[in-house]
């Protein structure tokens, strides 16, 4: 009786560790749902450390590592380790899917996909856990890697199984439709989501960031969406973090309190006390937003959060201090993941160089480079034109026509403006055949324009100031033919063509009546032109014509 006594004990305390092992565990994958990964891996670490062969707790922990946007190459490493032991020890599918998930991180895009049809073959499709595991590496929105058609198609897989009840699935099944661009299908899946459990926050708060991707316009509707999650659970962090964010730089009293809901609801880190400066920063007091920033530096020790110096950059950017601005860049560009700094980042910090004597050069480095990261044809524009104006307000108009060509080589269709813009700052800093080369383009494309014409006969002309060669001739005889089409909107550049000829004729060709001609076209065209005058009495009196000075001036 004794014996059997014992034996009742034993089991007792077995299943004792069991149940709270599985509360714990539980409360692991809570951590990871609020997207708190710091206490997600200090409770995981103790189950790991006291079983070390528990799967799912081997896994959820290498997922506390990695699910963060702040996940460093380190954490990637620890994680790939950790599951790497496990795997070795074990066999298991879901730490082979685990494998999988790192391998896209790390951009083994073919490796990732054997590991991940290896677990779903071994498991012969039919384990839950697995098919998630997978679809949420694959189907992540927030996920550079991976497949998202592939993760529909698991995720799908795992719904229809034997006791599925999982949120979770369909949530990531929503993330996946959403990553592949269809929203309609996402929101379907996402309140499949909530049929299962009314009370998931994370489905409605998924839902209501489709909406918010539609624009402003939109804020009704996904914040009924937002609304709905934070009733559904108060506890759920995420969407404090995304309302501060949306309102971060349209209304500080809502920042703030969205801003405090979430600090209550998320882990005391690094990235917390860098969004307490960044509150500072938003409410407009800069000093504070420095001061603060400097603070948690100090508190981090070697490894300070990088975004600590961009917010420093910034403040400084507010206060006008440009060599400030400039040596806070450049320790967030030293610390921060490239892939998270920003082509704003790179062009404010071109802009505050080009503001530093000396640093010119460094700067127009930098518009380049940005250029070159970004995808978008009009945000390339906007960025050369950054540079444009910064010698534009010198004064320095071959460097200006250098950087408006640089536009004319980016677009795929470069305008009338473009062409004309860069070949006019071409021939103001005096590079005249640059100044040519544009015009003539402008002229390949736009070939009823005499305005094009007009400046290939100056700069022509300003290289052949003699006119000995006649350089100019072809060009400014095509201006007159096009611009006789309309005499009041091409006036300047038939005055410019008309008293171009009556020098080359009179002091070239010796041709006084074919001079004369063309003052009488231009005294025709403007009758007050003193210059025109001028030209006549001299012929009448065979004294030398003078050629018209040519002006910088637009013409």
């Amino acid at each position: 009786m004794k014996k059997f006594k014992g034996l009742i004990v034993v089991i007792i305390g077995i299943m004792s560790i069991v149940q709270l092992s599985a509360q714990t565990l539980d409360q692991g994958k809570k951590f990871i749902y609020y997207e708190k990964y710091k206490s997600a891996k200090d409770v995981l670490q103790k189950i790991v450390a006291a079983e070390p062969k528990n799967e799912e707790a081997i896994y959820w922990l290498g997922q506390s590592m990695i699910r963060s946007e702040e996940a460093s190459v380190k954490d990637i490493s620890a994680a790939k380790t950790l599951y790497q032991t496990a795997l070795n020890g074990s066999g298991s599918n879901l730490i082979m899917a685990g494998i999988g998930h790192i391998e896209l991180l790390e951009g083994k895009i073919q490796d990732a996909r054997n590991h991940f049809e290896a677990a779903i073959s071994l498991s012969q499709g039919k384990n839950i856990s697995v098919l998630n595991a997978i679809g949420f590496a694959n189907g992540n929105p927030d996920a550079k890697n991976g497949d998202p058609a592939f993760a529909v198609d698991k995720l799908k897989q795992a719904t229809l199984l034997k006791k599925f009840n999982d949120p979770d699935v369909f949530v990531n099944l929503g993330d996946a439709y959403r990553r592949i661009g269809d929203g309609g299908m996402a929101i379907s899946a996402y309140q499949s989501a909530l049929l299962l459990d009314p009370a998931y926050a994370r489905a409605n708060y998924r839902i209501g960031k489709i909406y918010q991707s539609q624009g402003r316009g939109q804020e009704s509707i996904f914040m009924e969406y937002y609304n709905k999650a934070m009733a559904n659970d108060p506890l759920y962090g995420p969407v404090y973090e995304n309302l501060f964010t949306y309102y971060y730089e349209t209304n500080v009293i809502k920042a703030v309190e969205y801003f405090d809901k979430w600090i209550a609801n998320a882990d005391e880190d690094v990235k917390s006390c860098y969004n307490k400066a960044a509150l500072k920063y938003a409410q407009g007091l800069f000093l504070e937003a420095i001061s603060k920033a400097n603070e948690c530096i100090a508190i981090e020790g070697e490894n300070p959060y990088p975004s600590l110096f961009g917010l420093k950059a910034n403040a400084y950017n507010q206060l006008k201090d440009s060599i400030k601005v400039v040596e806070n860049y450049n320790e967030y560009f030293k610390r921060q993941n490239p892939e998270k700094i920003t082509s704003a980042a790179y062009v404010e910090y071109a802009k505050n160089l080009f503001k530093i004597p000396g640093s010119e050069v460094q700067a127009g480095l930098m518009i380049d480079k940005v250029v070159a990261m970004d995808s978008l044809e009009s945000n390339k524009v906007v960025y050369l034109k950054t540079a444009a104006q910064y010698y534009e307000s010198k004064k320095m108009y071959k460097e200006v026509g250098d950087w408006y060509n640089k536009i004319v080589m980016i677009k795929k269709s470069p305008s009338k403006y473009d062409m004309n813009t860069a070949g006019l700052n071409y021939y103001k800093g005096g590079a005249y055949q640059q100044s040519i080369d544009l015009f003539t383009l402008s002229a390949s494309k736009f070939i009823d324009d005499p305005y094009a014409y007009n400046m290939i006969g100056k700069s022509s002309w300003a290289i052949d100031s003699t006119m000995e060669k006649g350089m100019a001739n072809a060009a400014f005889e095509k201006t007159i033919q096009l611009g006789l089409t309309d005499t009041l909107k091409y006036k300047p550049q038939l005055m410019t063509s008309y008293k171009y000829f009556v020098a080359y004729y009179a002091n070239i060709l010796k041709d006084k009546n074919m001079a004369m001609s063309y003052v009488e076209k231009a005294i025709s065209l403007d009758p007050g032109d003193a210059e025109a005058a001028s030209y006549k009495a001299a012929l009448l009196t065979n004294k030398q014509t003078t050629a018209p000075k040519q002006s910088g001036k637009k013409p």
